[in-house]
């Protein structure tokens, strides 16, 4: 697997085709960015697992193929996380009737944006965090939040949560799975499958019922 893509991970432009992956994803799900960022951060592990390699190539003249910074991936991960949510978010707020349908045909919208608007109203936005790990979760909640007309203030603490939340998990596997793994498609591979279980995870909370309130007591 990182043979495959050894180029692109060797260049500083494993950092723009990462943000890039990870800022459209919110409009299309089936982009591969966790992925992406778990194979840029086994390549990176296999960097430093190859230092002493590398000294001897220095000495013998030729050039190591550099590797990804696992700062700079959180980073620019992060932050494309955080500015796709944005972008959905202003898009649904000012979405107009149609989107006003389209949400209210799909329960699922329905259900997240109800679910989204008590949680943020009571200062608690786990579920922003939650939702960046479900597949489309990240897609239905800042939708949600934006066609309900939440504040900003409200969404964007807890959208920048859950974007440093998953970016570091992500490049976390990464570097784990190739580092205790060895930096191949079975280190990345199982990598790939941790971010899928979190994800599974992270659909079932989402998908139970909102708790009732309690009801309250008289005095």
């Amino acid at each position: 697997m990182l043979e495959s893509i050894g180029s692109l991970t060797g260049s500083p432009w494993i950092y723009a085709v990462v943000a890039v992956s990870v800022l459209l994803d919110v409009f299309l799900p089936v982009l591969p960015s966790g992925v992406l960022v778990i194979t840029a951060a086994t390549a990176a592990a296999a960097g430093s697992t190859a230092g002493a390699a590398g000294t001897a190539a220095v000495a013998a003249g030729q050039v190591p193929r550099e590797v990804p910074s696992l700062l700079v991936l959180v980073l620019c991960a992060a932050t494309a996380s955080v500015l796709g949510d944005l972008v959905a978010y202003r898009l649904a707020w000012r979405g107009g009737d149609r989107l006003d349908r389209a949400i209210a045909r799909s329960r699922r919208l329905t259900r997240a944006q109800e679910r989204l608007g008590t949680a943020l109203s009571r200062g608690g936005g786990a579920l922003v965090v939650i939702a960046r790990f479900a597949p489309a979760g990240r897609s239905v909640v800042s939708l949600g939040a934006g066609a309900a007309h939440r504040k900003v203030k409200e969404f964007l603490p807890w959208s920048a949560l859950a974007g440093v939340a998953w970016a570091g998990y992500a490049v976390g596997l990464g570097w784990f799975g190739g580092q205790w793994l060895g930096a191949s498609w079975i280190g990345a591979a199982v990598s790939v499958l941790a971010l899928f279980g979190a994800g599974s995870l992270a659909a079932y909370v989402m998908r139970r019922p909102a708790a009732a309130p309690a009801p309250e007591t008289a005095a």
